[in-house]
């Protein structure tokens, strides 16, 4: 990457930068808006910005990001939330370049000019996200290593045969608790619960703590009205955790954490825990979600309910490429004016990295090889980041996620989607890549597989409580097709004669009238 000539950065823009070409370059369409102040890099006034918000970034985020890379190239201007202007990187070695360079791309949030300028509110949705906080996130040099050393040491200390024996036995605890009417949403009854099972006990909180925490979380990563709101009250929830682990310890990670030769604060302690549950709660959720949609809809892997030749780790893998659970993260600051992907970038400008639009770039697998690959062997994917600041949860997210979806394919042999592909919907998050619900059908359950030997470990598993499904139940049912809801049914075998069938007075599954409730409830409206 070429540095600009500081004596004629404003001058001399770099040949053809369409940022930089007025209005030859705006934005067309009703998702841009005019900014009426001055751009990063000079771009003029009255161009247009695309936001990275709202309903274009939940239907068709593949067709934003391939817009704004046919306009802009590998960085395009962006629009967070009215007056509030940022980059997004969209190549694949732009996203490399920024994620490896430290020194020109920091994770200080405090670099950012839009606070510094006053234009960003005091309840402003973007502050759960942006705020600095003391924690591996917001951080560089020496003292990223040693807040990044205490979680990922405190994380290797979780043992995966235990993590996954305790998964699948939370897996089975859910799916036992659903109704014998041969219906259940894998998001709100499954996806969303199943991590907060682990997740609490691994960190020592209360199981009855899950539910609110559910919500909270949803809040915060929507950054949507309720934002500051939740992220004060789940900060509140940990505050209490880390004192009362300080004070008597415990085999559970918020102890661990503690422990670590990096000697945490308590106020930093309680940051990482946000960071842990935050992060790898939501993470874990829109992987197992994407992952069961891409299984029930894809041609491809809806042979391997039947023994195909393509396996759940691909499924994991390709949903990593295509539809990652973090499609965006915000994100680095620039310690100085530079230049990345032709685009001129001052100091203090906040660059989001679009994880998802990266993995879609040409660049990354050659023209059209998203489209048709099978790209389960491979993971050069950026779904976890790049660099010093890569994910440190990946492996335990994994077998989190991977147990989930192969317990569940055990259990209902026979699964499917209860509505036309189409009509699933996807959660306005300019951060997370989230359903808003998965209505599936089933008419049998197989028994759980016999559980393995359990060895002596460095945590004990969870016991699951027994928890009352607060879901709504639909009052009538009707016959439905399976040819009309799925329209590509892959001849899935009825479960073996080990099965259960639901109870005759069931009924046969309805059309749900009552998921639009639903959407709108986990959406925040």
């Amino acid at each position: 990457m070429t540095l600009p000539d500081p004596a004629g950065t404003a001058a001399v823009p770099p040949p053809g930068c369409p940022a930089h070409a007025g209005g030859t370059a705006a934005a067309t369409g009703p998702a841009a808006t005019a900014h009426r102040g001055t751009l990063p890099g000079g771009l003029p006034v009255g161009v247009p910005l695309t936001p990275l918000y709202g309903a274009a970034v939940a239907e068709d985020p593949h067709g934003l990001y391939a817009r704004l890379r046919a306009q802009y190239g590998p960085v395009a201007p962006i629009e967070l939330e009215p007056g509030v202007e940022a980059w997004l990187v969209l190549g694949y070695p732009e996203l490399l370049e920024l994620t490896r360079n430290e020194a020109l791309f920091s994770k200080d949030s405090r670099r950012w000019r839009v606070p510094a300028e006053g234009r960003l509110a005091p309840d402003s949705r973007l502050q759960p996200m942006t705020s600095w906080r003391p924690t591996l996130l917001n951080l560089d040099g020496a003292e990223h290593q040693r807040l990044r050393a205490a979680v990922a040491d405190t994380l290797a200390q979780i043992d995966h045969r235990q993590l996954r024996g305790t998964t699948e036995s939370s897996a089975n605890a859910l799916i036992d608790s659903w109704g014998p009417d041969g219906t259940a949403d894998l998001v709100a009854q499954y996806a969303r619960r199943l991590p907060l099972l682990v997740f609490t006990q691994l960190l020592g909180l209360p199981a009855d703590a899950g539910p609110h925490l559910i919500r909270l979380i949803s809040h915060i990563a929507d950054s949507g009205a309720e934002s500051v709101r939740a992220n004060q009250e789940f900060q509140a929830v940990l505050v209490d955790l880390v004192q009362r682990r300080r004070a008597t310890p415990s085999a559970d990670l918020t102890s661990w954490l503690l422990a670590h030769p990096a000697a945490l604060t308590d106020e930093e302690a309680v940051h990482h825990l946000v960071v842990m549950m935050v992060a790898g709660n939501e993470t874990t959720i829109c992987w197992t979600g994407n992952t069961l949609r891409l299984l029930l809809t894809d041609r491809r892997f809806r042979a391997t309910l039947t023994g195909g030749r393509l396996t759940v780790a691909d499924a994991l893998e390709e949903v990593l490429w295509r539809d990652p659970p973090t499609q965006n993260f915000p994100g680095r600051w620039a310690t100085g004016d530079t230049v990345l992907g032709g685009q001129y970038i001052s100091e203090g400008d906040m660059l989001v990295l679009g994880l998802a639009a990266a993995n879609a770039d040409p660049a990354a697998q050659g023209p059209g090889a998203l489209g048709h690959a099978v790209l389960g062997g491979n993971r050069a994917h950026l779904a976890w980041g790049a660099g010093k600041h890569v994910c440190p949860a990946q492996h335990p997210a994994r077998i989190i996620v991977e147990t989930a979806v192969e317990t569940l394919l055990h259990r209902l042999p026979d699964l499917q989607l209860a509505v036309p592909a189409h009509e699933l919907a996807w959660r306005p998050s300019p951060w997370s890549r989230a359903l808003v619900s998965l209505p599936v059908l089933y008419s049998a359950f197989t028994p759980p597989r016999q559980p393995a030997l359990e060895r002596p470990s460095a945590w004990t598993p969870p016991q699951i409580p027994e928890e009352q499904d607060t879901t709504p139940v639909p009052d009538s049912v009707d016959p439905v097709d399976p040819v009309t809801t799925d329209p590509d049914p892959s001849g899935s075998t009825s479960s073996d004669a080990t099965s259960t069938g639901r109870t005759p007075a069931s009924g046969k599954p309805a059309r749900r009238s009552w998921w639009s409730s639903l959407a709108g409830w986990w959406s925040g409206q």
